[in-house]
């Protein structure tokens, strides 16, 4: 398992939760037994991918936001082309990215970074089929918009109000569909001591178990995960910690 990280994601972009100091930190002080691998920023073809002219530009109008925000979107194609190449990854980056649609962005999104990989890899025949898994408090609106009308990617974020049946409809779901790869939206701000109140610790290491199983038995292995949400830095290292570890 890689972790794809870059000293700049510390950088504080934004006044938002996404950008709050300390964030970073508290995840890369929980899972320093991992190999951390360096991205390179994405290429603007490769983001064009996913959004228009005008969100390109509207991004760029942002400073120091837009070379953050392209930094955020090559660590997920990094993770992305180790995942096609057999070797798990989570990638720890930010800005987040499954609110950026192909002409808007919003909720401390930019550039949809799990869309940019995915599509990526699509480009460049690596893969035919994705299934993003998104499990953030919140619906990816960015990345249903891109994907809309597409029948090669099946995006699945899936909504319950107890924590044993929205891990259990997880596992459900994957058993039912089938994908060339298993992408992974990791939102932490469920936990029940983030915004969401609902899943522990242990359930977070039991969906990443999830999706290496299923990966295992459907994808030849191929498996990423990008960070989304997650804003509560006392608990959100231990959870993307119990993830990566399931996943891994």
């Amino acid at each position: 398992m890689k972790i794809v990280y870059h000293p700049r994601y510390t950088e504080v972009y934004q006044s938002d939760p996404a950008a709050a100091p300390g964030r970073m930190e508290a995840i890369v002080a929980e899972i320093g037994s991992f190999d951390i691998v360096k991205p390179e920023p994405a290429d603007i073809g490769d983001v064009r991918l996913c959004h228009s002219d005008y969100e390109v530009s509207y991004v760029g109008r942002e400073g120091p936001t837009f070379e953050i925000a392209l930094l955020a979107a090559g660590g997920a194609v990094m993770a992305a082309e180790l995942a096609v190449s057999g070797e798990p990854a989570f990638g720890l980056v930010r800005p987040p990215g499954h609110h950026a649609g192909p002409d808007s962005c919003w909720g401390f999104c930019f550039f949809n970074n799990i869309a940019v990989a995915v599509s990526k890899l699509i480009k460049e025949g690596k893969i035919k089929t994705a299934l993003i898994l998104d499990f953030d408090l919140h619906y990816g609106d960015g990345t249903a918009d891109i994907f809309r009308g597409n029948s090669d990617i099946t995006y699945f974020h899936p909504e319950d109000s107890h924590r044993r049946d929205f891990v259990d409809h997880i596992s459900d779901f994957l058993a039912q569909n089938r994908a060339d790869i298993i992408a992974v939206s990791a939102g932490f701000d469920r936990h029940i001591d983030d915004w969401g109140r609902l899943l522990t610790t242990d359930d977070y290491g039991a969906i990443g178990s999830a999706v290496k199983k299923y990966s295992l038995e459907h994808c030849s292995g191929r498996r990423f995960a990008v960070l989304e949400g997650g804003y509560n830095h006392s608990v959100l290292g231990r959870n993307v910690r119990a993830f990566i570890e399931g996943m891994a």
